[in-house]
């Protein structure tokens, strides 16, 4: 078995960067993961967040989980268990507003960090997006042009913690999916494990290192990459012992961008996937259908974009 794509963007700068390049490209094409080190983000600056991600859910989240485990009987179940997700989690948006003030129960030092480590995870994403123009052969800034719509792209993070779970065999800490938007960051708990994707009809481990960062590809690549780069399906396991820690933020596009395959991949290809051939849709729509069908296969959810299309009017992708 192929190992976890794990890759040092220091390697950017300098005689391996041509390497370092075609790794991010593998990954793309045949993973849709892979897990940065060496990323420019500050290793006290991750120490403080976890810290404080930690500590808000023992004071703030915890309780409320044990109430809701309690109210739904969760920890008596003898079956499997497929309507929800054995985990505690809320969402902070940082572009195009944010909701950071909102959130009441968030220590200022709390969202001190956050806004800080939102900031360096957007300059990275930025980054990362630059890098697939390039192994892709799309000018540089094609994808953030195709993101931005009118007012900026969509960037938040799920805060989730996997508390340790009586019944794990039974009940998912998040059933298989793949992910809606765009580009998504993870920094993840480095002594609990639990997230897995699907290679070759097998679960795989995401290996959890300290201060990576884990990278994955959603729906909106696969269809503006003509199908060259996946969004892969993914899932948590439970565990019986542990508090898992994740924080995944979410570059996606905005809410009125439209999504369609870039044309100078479409060219390329001598024939283009029947998937994506004329699929172009307002990115918003597509959420609102991803609402409901998000633990089922992507697929159909492109199919169900093309009966939509005629309702999209195709202008050029708007510049920043």
């Amino acid at each position: 078995m192929e190992s976890f794509p794990v890759i040092s963007l220091e390697n950017l700068n300098g005689e391996e960067r041509a390497t370092t390049m075609e790794k991010i490209k593998d990954a793309c094409e045949n993973w849709g993961f892979f897990e940065l080190v060496n990323h420019g983000i500050s290793h006290e600056l991750m120490d403080t967040v976890e810290k404080l991600t930690k500590e808000h859910y023992n004071k703030c989240m915890e309780q409320r989980f044990k109430e809701m485990v309690a109210s739904k009987g969760l920890e008596a179940v003898q079956s499997e268990v497929n309507d929800l997700d054995w985990e505690s989690t809320f969402f902070l948006r940082h572009l195009p507003t944010s909701n950071m003030s909102e959130i009441p129960d968030l220590d200022d030092d709390y969202r001190k960090a956050m806004k800080e480590f939102a900031t360096e995870l957007e300059k990275l994403a930025e980054l990362l997006l630059d890098l697939l123009c390039e192994n892709l052969g799309l000018e540089k800034g094609y994808l953030k042009k195709a993101f931005y719509g009118s007012q900026g792209p969509n960037f938040g993070t799920k805060v989730s913690n996997y508390p340790p779970c009586p019944k794990p065999e039974l009940i998912k800490g998040l059933r298989a999916h793949t992910d809606a938007g765009g580009l998504i960051l993870l920094f993840q708990d480095d002594k609990v494990s639990g997230l897995q994707l699907l290679k070759d009809d097998q679960w795989i481990d995401v290996p959890p290192m300290r201060h990576s960062i884990v990278i994955n590809l959603g729906d909106q690549l696969e269809v503006i990459t003509n199908g060259q780069y996946k969004s892969v399906m993914h899932r948590v396991i439970a565990q019986p012992d542990g508090n898992r820690m994740s924080l995944a933020s979410f570059y996606n596009p905005g809410s009125d961008a439209v999504i369609y395959p870039a044309p100078a991949l479409v060219e390329k290809e001598k024939e283009t996937s029947e998937l994506y051939a004329g699929l172009k849709f307002v990115f918003d729509d597509y959420m609102k259908l991803y609402a409901g069908l998000k633990f089922q296969a992507k697929e159909p959810r492109f199919v169900a974009m093309k009966e939509l299309e005629h309702t999209v009017n195709l202008g050029p992708i708007a510049t920043v």
